[in-house]
């Protein structure tokens, strides 16, 4: 009997998804005012996300809740390294780490999947349900922002295995539908899913400061420059 899971996540997240789309960081970006510094920073914390997902989902994939759900062509790991190559160059394994939000929520992830693995559906439906549903979209933005062409520095938004991404929605909305849980179970799902964009808003609020210093560090070289030209 189906659960209507899909649907009882997009209600139930509806508040926290609206708050995470206002924190300033993301609506820059959907401005078109996007600072590769900052972008790139976002590229290394979401690799170590997706990590931990893609981790905790690959130990678990044999879970009674999570083999409904388990689709290896969702998988950013790959990618998100294509990105970050890209980014920080041939040595950029040695050049990123995780931000402090960023931390916070990987070890919750490892958590999860080590305690209550059905919980890993929310996180898996926050995610990969967002890249696939506004990922085009976000990656003309980042395209036009800062001058990238082809698919160079956007391979994140690239899902080469999925060929159609609406028929793909409706295959992982079933399956969302049909994973055998409870009633209580459910209701832990959507609580993780609000904990899952509490988190992303976190580590979007940390670019928002770094991109706040940036411009600081412009303004004020800005001036320097100025008084040393006129004084």
């Amino acid at each position: 009997m189906s659960t209507n899971l899909a649907q009882q996540l997009r209600e139930g997240t509806t508040k926290s998804h609206s708050m995470a789309e206002n924190v300033s960081f993301v609506k820059s970006f959907l401005g078109g005012v996007v600072d590769k510094k900052s972008y790139r920073k976002l590229v290394a914390n979401l690799f170590f996300v997706y990590t931990a997902i893609e981790e905790e989902i690959e130990k678990n994939k044999d879970h009674i809740a999570i083999k409904s759900i388990y689709f290896p062509e969702l998988h950013r790991k790959w990618s998100l390294r294509q990105d970050l190559l890209y980014y920080y160059g041939s040595n950029w394994e040695k050049e990123v780490s995780p931000s402090l939000a960023t931390q916070a929520y990987v070890d919750r992830i490892h958590s999860i999947g080590a305690n209550q693995p059905e919980l890993l559906i929310a996180h898996a439906y926050t995610r990969y349900m967002g890249d696939l549903s506004g990922g085009q979209i976000l990656k003309k933005i980042a395209q036009n922002a800062m001058q990238l062409s082809g698919n160079e520095g956007t391979s994140f938004y690239n899902f080469q295995d999925i060929k159609d991404d609406k028929a793909f929605k409706e295959i992982y909305r079933n399956a969302l539908d049909n994973v055998p849980i409870n009633n209580e179970q459910i209701s832990q799902i959507i609580t993780e899913a609000n904990i899952s964009f509490n988190l992303n808003m976190k580590m979007f609020q940390e670019l928002n400061s770094n991109l706040i210093k940036i411009m600081i560090m412009l303004l004020w070289s800005t001036i320097s420059k100025f008084r040393k030209k006129f004084i």
